[in-house]
């Protein structure tokens, strides 16, 4: 595997030093930490005492750092190999409120067992889904990710209550803008432990500036007040622990198990272009690994008495933007979050933790993301029904976020499916995708005139198939140049009687080019003829010609049928 230009860059099986794990497992779980107020909400919804709240989260952690490790260490079929560890999710809130106000508590833990043995069940499925997910689609689920995390972050940061005492004058924008100002200037010119670590170094800056350390000794936020309530040390209480159905509440939980295998595709795929510069297309074994470890931690948080997980597009984002992806960092979460539930105390003065310097973290890691979805995206030719599928499912996916009275009106089901810009704009395009495969074809074909030997119009023909196709840019032009000279070169060295008639196809992971003419094969020798054997005769030549001709391409053979020569030509893609 080929590391990016960055040098603080720390691959999936790298070692590095413990100081940088350990920061970077606690910017991890900083950056996370405003999801744990989805099991408070539950559990506040369900009428629950202060202690079983206090339980519901912690157990919700634990299975967080048992998740963590199934993603990240890949065990047989299960697990991605990423870091992309799971958090509480908004896909699970709505009807989980929903069940809690029914049925309590046990009614939300037999509800997310159902829909984690629904993603359970759609793992398998992930490999043959492929035609699926091509790349422009993987990228525009990237590109949501990261411009709905942006967006998220920004509206936290001007949604964040004002300070006040002696501080009332740094506003949360001017906190969060210096904040971001910190974390960026030490992801762009430093190395080491400051890139690293710079997530966690801007959100601690942000907290010195905004809280004016000195006179009082510590910060002066009203969300921190009553953060070391309550006991630093409690084992989980599972008294709630118990398990209920609701046939009516099947479907929007079924819809949230599969908008969370939909989301854990794309943090993978983030993380697997991410870690891979020369990556092409998604890896949909580690795609259906990461669904089947997704669905398992859900099943395991409801197994113990924890609310429903799922691989935190932040936590891809981040290892993204830091460029740390060591499995190792994932033990380190993993064993944080057990202290977190062990520790309530710790967890409850990190959920306290200002919103504006969360949102500053969620703008930082949001970049990294939309550019990569971008380049995703382009890296691939663009025909008229692509360009629709990638337009309208961006479109579709921002329009849950410009018009929030379009969801507000669903009921809370559809809610589940329509109310998230990534599962809707998903979704959107992968329906169109089906749609628009009506009339798709893999193969072309066009025919070359000895007076047509013109580059640039088989360029443009080759370059009309290409789009059509979805292939990757790069690949086509070698096959446009490919074709132009190996019709030049037949022309001029092969006794070619007619035209040359072109037949193309793709199959995503080749493009095959058959050149066919009247006429004896041209022969491919492995060895370059000598200067004398060249001028000697026209043989010479020709074996020259032929000696070039094996070059065009990744692979190439030339034979005779029916008194007919073709050439092959193999472009790996």
């Amino acid at each position: 595997m080929s590391v990016p230009a960055h040098a603080s860059w720390w691959g999936p099986a790298d070692s590095p030093p413990t100081a940088l794990v350990l920061l970077s497992a606690l910017q991890h779980i900083v950056a996370a930490t405003t999801l744990l107020t989805y099991p408070l909400l539950v559990a506040q919804a369900a009428g629950a005492s202060p202690a079983t709240t206090a339980s519901f989260i912690s157990l919700t952690l634990l299975a967080a750092g048992a998740g963590t490790l199934l993603q990240a260490f890949r065990l047989g079929p299960v697990g991605s190999g990423y870091l992309c560890w799971p958090t509480a999710t908004v896909l699970y809130l709505l009807p989980s409120l929903v069940a809690a106000r029914i049925g309590g508590l046990p009614l939300v833990l037999g509800m997310t067992l159902a829909a984690a043995l629904f993603e359970i069940a759609l793992a398998p499925t992930m490999r043959r889904l492929r035609p699926l997910f091509p790349p422009e689609i993987a990228g525009v689920i990237v590109l949501l990710v990261g411009i709905t995390s942006g967006a998220i972050g920004v509206r936290m940061i001007a949604s964040a209550p004002p300070h006040s005492g002696p501080e009332a004058a740094l506003s949360p924008i001017a906190v969060a803008s210096f904040a971001l100002v910190v974390m960026t200037a030490l992801n762009v010119w430093t190395t080491g432990v400051w890139r690293i670590a710079c997530v966690l170094a801007g959100t601690l800056a942000g907290i010195l500036v905004s809280a004016h350390i000195g006179g009082d000794g510590g910060p002066s936020w009203p969300a921190f007040a009553g953060a070391s309530d309550g006991p630093l040390f409690a084992l989980p209480d599972v008294s709630h622990l118990g398990w209920s159905f609701d046939a009516t509440l099947l479907i929007p939980f079924a819809i949230g198990g599969l908008a969370a295998a939909i989301k854990t595709s794309g943090s993978v795929v983030i993380l697997q272009s991410a870690c891979d510069p020369r990556w092409v297309r998604a890896d949909m074994r580690s795609v259906g690994g990461g669904v089947l470890a997704d669905g398992l931690s859900t099943g395991l948080s409801a197994a113990i008495g924890g609310l429903g997980l799922n691989a935190s597009s932040v936590a891809a984002g981040l290892a993204a933007a830091t460029g740390m992806h060591s499995r190792r960092v994932a033990v380190a979460i993993a064993l944080v979050c057990v202290l977190l539930g062990l520790f309530p105390a710790i967890g409850l003065f990190l959920t306290r933790m200002p919103a504006e310097l969360l949102g500053a973290t969620l703008v930082f890691s949001s970049v990294y993301l939309i550019v990569n979805g971008v380049q995703i995206v382009t890296s691939r030719m663009l025909d008229a029904r692509r360009t629709f599928v990638v337009g309208l499912g961006l479109l579709a996916g921002l329009s849950v976020e410009l018009v929030p009275a379009m969801v507000e009106a669903l009921s809370p089901s559809l809610r589940t499916m329509f109310g998230t810009p990534l599962v809707f704009g998903t979704l959107t395009a992968l329906g169109l995708n089906l749609v628009f495969r009506i009339g798709a074809t893999r193969s072309g074909a066009f025919v070359v005139e000895p007076q047509q030997r013109d580059s640039e119009w088989i360029e443009a023909r080759v370059n009309g198939l290409g789009a059509g196709w979805g292939a990757r840019r790069d690949v086509i032009e070698r096959v446009g140049f490919g074709i132009a000279q190996a019709a030049e070169v037949l022309f001029d060295n092969a006794e070619v009687d007619g035209p040359i008639d072109v037949r193309a196809s793709f199959d995503e992971f080749n493009v095959v080019i058959r050149m066919a003419w009247q006429g004896p094969p041209l022969e491919l020798p492995d060895r370059r003829p000598s200067a004398e054997e060249i001028i000697a005769s026209d043989e010479g030549a020709r074996r020259l010609a032929g000696f070039l001709l094996g070059r065009i391409a990744d692979r190439v053979s030339c034979h005779e049928r029916s008194g007919r020569s073709i050439l092959t030509l193999r472009f790996d893609h």
